[in-house]
């Protein structure tokens, strides 16, 4: 008689348990990604139109002096 205990949560034994770790692996990284990517796009956010200094000779009406 083999006295053993029998790990039924071993990744390595079984594939519902290995899949099932493997899906939230890759959930974590897609939200991580997504996460990532929004911050990086408010980090480098348009921060709205500048103040430009025109010259008055380039206007759709010239002043000259």
């Amino acid at each position: 008689m083999e006295n053993y205990v029998e790990n039924k949560n071993d990744i390595a034994r079984s594939k519902v348990s290995a899949s099932r770790f493997l899906f939230y692996v890759k959930i974590t990284c897609i939200i991580a990604f997504v996460l990532g990517g929004c911050y990086n796009l408010y980090k480098h956010r348009y921060k709205g139109k500048p103040k430009v200094e025109v010259p008055e000779s380039t206007l759709y009406n010239p002043k000259y002096k």
